[in-house]
């Protein structure tokens, strides 16, 4: 059996996703398998994957989902490796990198590395404005919640039975479903930094998360669900109260669109994790009125 199993979603990317393969076959590490599961793509990387050799590739030819969390928990569950690897179709390892993190992780623990933005081309992004140097071992849980850390798919390597112990993905989960595991795993394990630039990750127009109203709801579902599971009443006052601000975010857009009665829906729900809090109340107030104040333009 491999040691360690790549786990590889897909849909109609054939482009990138031959870049993303080709990524793992240049790892100095040569103990892997790559498990595919394509989500019902089109002929042309249905085509392409047909040309990997099956003594290292397996594919998953699946019915077309939508769903990222179904597809990669099929993944999963094919997995045969020790250590399981995540890679989206449009992102890229450094072929050191599964030899670095395979000599850092301990048993049933888990590790991430270092990253950097390229472009749709390959070129690199130089950031905004610089990142917080803030990579840190050990208990991160609270730094995941409160978004101070963020751990990017492509750059963890994990024991293959803590990420099926904490349940995999999350199917209901749409958005925000790999900082939601991270959590998950965060909760039974500490972590490892690899404090190496190991991963590269595309920045592109094509990328599933660009429906803002669903991406926020993602997030309102995931604080909502972490707030019981939080080890402390301070981290679980915490979701809530995100939970309660990202409905205002939700209720806001909505109202860009002009629909009063999603607007009326997100607050609703909304209201008994906020009902305590005077701001949230004029803030859902001006939520209400403004999409009124919209359409009389």
């Amino acid at each position: 059996m491999p040691a360690i199993s790549v786990i590889l979603p897909t849909f109609n990317r054939a482009g990138l996703l031959r870049q993303s393969v080709e990524s793992v076959f240049a790892q100095t590490c040569n103990d892997w398998e790559l498990v595919i599961a394509d989500d019902g793509s089109n002929e042309e990387t249905r085509t392409y994957l047909r040309t990997l050799p099956a003594s290292r590739v397996r594919i998953l030819w699946l019915g077309h989902s939508g769903n990222p969390s179904r597809v990669r928990n099929a993944a999963l569950a094919a997995a045969r490796g020790e250590f399981v690897a995540f890679l989206d179709s449009d992102d890229l390892w450094l072929p050191n990198k599964l030899e670095r993190q395979l000599a850092a992780i301990r048993a049933n623990g888990w590790c991430y590395c270092l990253y950097e933005h390229i472009d749709a081309s390959g070129a690199r992004i130089e950031p905004k404005r610089p990142r917080p140097r803030h990579f840190p071992d050990g208990q991160v849980f609270e730094s995941l919640l409160k978004l101070e850390l963020a751990i990017p798919m492509p750059t963890v390597f994990a024991a293959r039975s803590l990420v099926t112990s904490a349940g995999g993905f999350d199917e209901q989960q749409r958005f925000g479903e790999f900082h939601d595991l991270c959590l998950r795993l965060a909760m039974n394990s500490p972590v490892i930094a690899v404090r190496e630039t190991l991963c590269r990750i595309r920045t592109h127009g094509d990328h599933y998360s660009a429906d803002r109203v669903a991406a926020h709801m993602s997030w309102m579902r995931l604080y909502e669900k972490m707030a019981p599971l939080a080890p402390t009443a301070h981290l679980r006052s915490h979701c809530l109260r995100m939970r309660s601000v990202t409905a205002l975010n939700v209720a806001w857009l909505q109202g860009n669109s002009r629909d009063h009665a999603a607007v009326w829906s997100t607050l609703k729900k909304a209201a008994r994790f906020s009902w305590r809090s005077p701001r949230w109340w004029y803030a859902a107030l001006k939520a209400i009125v403004r999409p009124h104040v919209l359409g009389k333009r």
